[in-house]
């Protein structure tokens, strides 16, 4: 039975104590991180922020406070989240693979696409990832749960791909790894420090 993102999804993973997965501190460590990591690879603050597969856009609040100034876009395909929280976060509704239809104003300093890849089928990765790749103004932060991971929480639809084929096919996208989930478009891995840089 294909998943359906509607209240009954968002309630149970993230405000039911016997399911959720991941605390406000967990999720405010996560943007802190990302913004401290597209901040030093640009050597300024961030002035955009694209949150694809946003869900209730949970981020926007946090980005907002942190860089009031920034401007956020978030992309969800649950049509529930969207008429919720659309004109008050600024959320559209769209998939990973529609973000080049959509419209957005990138590229974007910041790309958000947090444990969503490993839901994707492999068609559908690729096609998201090309997708994604031309909107990256600085670093895409992409948490994504592989096989040799022990995750929690919502594993129905669970793509169990190795972490050598993500880093083939971001490669093949045109994304290089910085460390911690980071990642930015290869054409600026020459930016980098040496020791910054991904082994070869």
């Amino acid at each position: 039975m294909p998943k359906r993102y509607d209240q009954a999804y968002f309630d149970r993973w993230y405000r039911d104590p016997a399911h959720s997965v991941g605390s406000r501190a967990d999720l405010t460590r996560q943007v802190l991180f990302a913004v401290a990591v597209t901040e030093q690879f640009l050597c300024r603050p961030i002035r955009s922020v694209l949150d694809a597969g946003a869900g209730e856009g949970r981020w926007q609040p946090l980005l907002h406070r942190l860089r009031p100034k920034a401007r956020y876009a978030g992309v969800d395909s649950s049509a529930w989240a969207v008429a919720r929280y659309g004109q008050r976060r600024n959320l559209r509704l769209g998939t990973l693979e529609t973000l080049g239809q959509l419209g957005l104003d990138g590229p974007f300093d910041l790309v958000v696409a947090a444990d969503v890849l490993h839901y994707l089928t492999t068609p559908a990765l690729r096609r998201a990832l090309t997708a994604i790749t031309p909107l990256v103004g600085g670093v895409a932060f992409l948490p994504t749960f592989v096989r040799e991971d022990a995750s929690e929480g919502d594993h129905h639809e669970f793509q169990p791909r190795r972490a050598s084929t993500y880093r083939r096919l971001f490669a093949e996208a045109g994304l290089r790894p910085i460390g911690m989930h980071a990642w930015i478009p290869s054409h600026r891995v020459g930016e980098l420090a040496a020791l910054e840089q991904p082994a070869r």
